[in-house]
């Protein structure tokens, strides 16, 4: 995913479902928050919406938080209360099976973010670029000013909920769009809408 501009309307969340990245999702209380003596407790969660009536509100396009840590990241990491070395000096912990990640996730397109992973989400008035597998393809998303929907569970079955998808005129049900759709690269570029 490519920020190109973004307003105020960021914000950190943590996720309550594993997402792919360049989703849209609604925020929700978070249940994940008992962590490290509620360190994120004051964090918004955030899912896949699960209803139409969520989707209308989904007006944030989730995204990987960057970063600081030293290379190599371990998805998922060993985790064990007060333990040494990181987790790595528990029995119960190793061997563990984990992707390794020796480039930042924030600078790589198409990852599913965890359940329980601290992201970022971009709102109203963010200029974002997205891949393709982040919308449901039509010709009509070639056309600037095309109005995008965000699909959800219910209606549109888990695979595609968190996507956008184009619509015929602008509804109660818009939440993007279109500035630019990249048939070269088949990325698409969207406004959020307030």
């Amino acid at each position: 995913m490519e920020i190109n501009r973004f307003g105020e309307n960021v914000i950190g969340v943590q996720t309550c479902e594993a997402i792919v990245e360049g989703r849209f999702v609604a925020l929700i209380a978070n249940i994940n928050a008992a962590y490290d003596f509620g360190s994120r407790t004051d964090l918004p969660g955030c899912r896949r919406p699960f209803t139409g009536n969520e989707a209308i509100g989904a007006h944030w396009c989730l995204m990987w938080a960057q970063d600081n840590r030293d290379m190599p990241i371990y998805n998922t990491y060993p985790a064990y209360g007060f333990a040494l070395r990181q987790g790595f000096d528990q029995a119960t912990n190793v061997p563990f099976a984990a992707t390794v990640f020796v480039t930042q996730r924030s600078v790589q397109e198409g990852l599913t973010i965890p359940s329980g992973e601290v992201s970022i989400v971009f709102g109203p008035d963010s200029y974002l670029t997205v891949a393709s597998g982040a919308f449901v393809w039509s010709a009509a998303l070639a056309i600037p000013g095309c109005p995008l929907e965000v699909l959800n569970v219910t209606d549109d079955g888990n695979a595609l909920a968190g996507m956008l998808s184009a619509q015929a005129v602008m509804t109660i049900q818009t939440v993007a769009q279109v500035v630019e759709f990249n048939t070269a690269t088949w990325r698409m570029t969207f406004r959020i809408l307030d």
